[in-house]
């Protein structure tokens, strides 16, 4: 069989090691650990990285600029590994090449970030070796990936933010950004919607610092994947725009050598390889079988599979005598002296160009820039106002041109998301030139999703925007962001029934609830422009977690603040906006977005009749719910059961604010094509619908 070495026990392994081809012997120790922790786990992939061992491999230690020592080199290589359920190929890699730990502070320490116990303990509770990558827990793990196509999707995004960056930063004599990125996809991942918009979008802005290794074993889960997926996938990347080469044997270190090679050849557009494999590659029963994609090839089969490596039968988890010195010498070495290279060149950047070597440590901090709040817009009263996404538009603008690495764009409607970036020097990010800081999406909108994750990944601080009922094509990408703990802006506008004659199909309903219910993601719907303006501010000081940020296409009144509470009460989620005289309210009325006019007109018509109300705002549920007990039973005191909350979205969720005896007006159904003005009668939003549900919780 292609690939085997000599068979030798588990003592000769060690002794024979130098007559031995070292580049076998590495691959099949990737190949056994991966195999071993599957089987000890008893749940895991262990097909592909048997088959794809070779081509990680000889990635790894021949080509990829990356420094073990120094995981978090600004201007390393990024490798993703789209394919997650093949986690341990990543896993096994990491741990022979000596990628270093990186600690939540931002320091590397002297331990692995996957040690031998961890790959012993995959998949298993706490441990850095999950099921699929997760960037958050391990060190030299670059995106979380395992809902197959998104880890394509980010390294289009990586990329973009490698062009950006090397416009941006580098000068004569100082190349300090020229990184590539490479991502491992397999079939399903081409079968995905977002890889293919991702794809297109990577083509047409010729991004020739990219390159995906498509997987070509020709099994899927289920089965065969001729039963599934037939199209010519390389004259289908060539109608993107890509280059296209193909290896014909996975085996093959040479062929895979030069498919590298005229990659980095080339810097005019992206490069797909073509890589054939067999999945299983050495198991004598299941090789070229969905048996070993899913599931461990059992203790009888492991044998004969190290059996056709060569290996001793028995051994496992082991690492042959010289293994890790060859990682060492290989791009351990070639990886350490590229990053001092870069150092000392940076440290010349930073002498000549100070400005711009703050802002390059600030990114990789996630910190913002000095001034970064300076210019903010407050917005004067004004009964007729603004809708929040013209509101938004101003202020986006003024952080983007204090944050200089700020950078996103639209799904073809920045025009009406008002995202687009107009201050002079914002620029749009075309082909070739990559220079500015708004980025067309196109109607891609899942590809976006993924895209602006893999920007932040990066260090850019990235934001989205389409309409919000659009969100649904971006669902997936979001969780992911949410749970790498990264701190993207995601823009949606259109956020309700507001949308108007579009009808129900553009009618936000469900979504509040859904993205509330979404951990570690903060969801701000702002009741006018100033509380945009504190939004921002908000979303902006976390740096762990993104933020959907969602604005109306209807105007609706800039409350006035010498009158009613000051909009900074928005960092905490909630706040008083209108009290009752004395502070003692014996109802409150809860709202958020267009719907605050209405609680604020009924607080005034109820105070008319004497009663005692509350206005409480609440642009972000998630920040108040992070507040002391004391700060929520101020705003929300448990001793006033009578409550109205007033939202044009599901009510699902507010019983939590208004409990069992409270009122919640919202949408019961989807909407309708019709004027605003009637679909508000329709559906019962109004100032009077208010002041009856006030009342008749106080029995008036």
């Amino acid at each position: 069989m292609a690939g085997s070495i000599q068979r030798l026990t588990e003592s000769q392994v060690g002794a024979n090691v130098s007559e031995q081809n070292l580049d076998q012997l590495c691959i099949n120790t990737i190949r056994t650990l991966s195999i071993d922790a599957v089987q000890q786990a008893n749940s895991g992939h262990p097909g592909a990285p048997m088959g794809l061992a070779p081509v990680v491999y000889s990635l790894w230690q021949y080509f990829l600029k990356y420094d073990p020592a120094g995981p978090l080199w600004p201007n390393r290589d990024r490798f993703v590994l789209s394919a997650g359920h093949a986690s341990m190929l990543l896993y096994s890699t990491l741990h022979l090449a000596g990628v270093k730990n990186v600690n939540k502070k931002g320091e590397v320490e002297n331990e692995l970030s996957v040690s031998m116990e961890q790959i012993k303990r995959f998949r298993q509770l706490d441990s850095r070796t999950p099921g699929h990558p997760e960037s958050h827990l391990t060190t030299g793990v670059e995106t979380t990936t395992g809902p197959l196509g998104q880890g394509v999707g980010n390294s289009v995004g990586m990329a973009i933010a490698g062009k950006f960056m090397a416009t941006h930063f580098n000068r004569e004599n100082f190349k300090l950004f020229d990184y590539r990125v490479y991502s491992v996809c397999g079939d399903g991942d081409l079968m995905e919607g977002v890889a293919g918009e991702a794809a297109s979008l990577a083509g047409h802005l010729q991004l020739g610092n990219l390159c995906w290794i498509y997987d070509n074993n020709r099994v899927t889960l289920d089965g065969p994947a001729s039963w599934s997926f037939s199209e010519d996938v390389m004259t289908r990347f060539v109608g993107y725009g890509w280059h296209v080469t193909r290896v014909a044997d996975a085996n093959d270190l040479l062929q895979l050598s030069r498919a590298y090679k005229d990659f980095l050849a080339h810097d005019d557009k992206p490069m797909l390889i073509v890589v054939d494999s067999h999945i299983g590659y050495g198991s004598p029963h299941k090789q070229d079988s969905f048996e070993a994609h899913g599931e461990p090839l059992g203790e009888a089969e492991v044998k004969l599979a190290k059996k056709s490596y060569g290996w001793p039968e028995d051994a496992k988890f082991l690492v042959p005598d010289g293994v890790y010195q060859h990682f060492q010498l290989g791009i351990g070495a070639r990886g350490a002296q590229d990053h001092a290279k870069w150092n000392a060149s940076f440290a010349e950047y930073s002498k000549k160009f100070p400005e711009l070597a703050d802002q390059l440590s600030q990114m990789q901090h996630r910190e913002l820039p000095d001034g970064w709040d300076k210019g903010l817009p407050s917005f004067p009263a004004d009964p007729k106002g603004m809708a929040t996404r013209e509101s938004s538009g101003k202020v986006l603008n003024t952080l983007a041109k204090n944050i200089p690495w700020m950078v996103g764009g639209s799904a073809d409607l920045a025009k009406s998301n008002k995202t687009n970036l107009t201050f002079e020097g914002a620029g749009e990010f075309y082909p070739v030139t990559f220079e500015g800081r708004n980025v067309h999406f196109g109607v891609r909108e899942h590809a976006m999703g993924a895209a602006v994750n893999g920007m932040c990944l990066s260090g850019l601080r990235s934001f989205s925007a389409t309409f919000f009922n659009f969100s649904d094509y971006m669902r997936a990408s979001m969780r992911l962001a949410a749970l790498m703990e990264i701190p993207v802006l995601f823009i949606f506008t259109h956020d309700s029934i507001g949308v108007g004659e579009d009808g129900p199909t553009h009618q936000p309903v469900e979504q509040l609830a859904a993205f509330r219910a979404m951990p570690n993601m903060l969801v701000f719907r702002p009741g006018d422009a100033n509380e945009v303006t504190e939004t921002y501010k908000a979303a902006l000081q976390h740096p762990h977690g993104p933020s959907t940020l969602v604005f109306s296409r209807q105007a609706m009144p800039t409350l006035d603040r010498t009158k009613y509470a000051s909009a900074a009460g928005t960092a905490k989620g909630a706040y008083v906006l209108a009290d009752a005289d004395g502070g003692k309210p014996d109802v409150i009325l809860l709202a958020t977005g267009s719907e605050l006019q209405w609680a604020v007109a009924a607080y005034e018509k109820l105070k008319s009749e004497g009663i005692k109300a509350r206005v409480v705002s609440m642009p972000c549920w998630e920040l108040f719910d992070q507040q002391d007990a004391a700060y929520k039973e101020s705003v929300l005191p448990s001793n006033v059961t009578a409550r109205v909350s007033i939202e044009m979205a599901a009510t699902l969720g507010w019983e939590r604010y208004i409990g069992l005896r409270g009122k919640a007006i919202g949408m019961h159904s989807f909407g309708a094509s019709a004027p605003l003005k009637d679909l508000l009668k329709k559906f019962g939003f109004d100032t009077d619908a208010v002041v009856s549900a006030a009342k008749a919780l106080l029995g008036k």
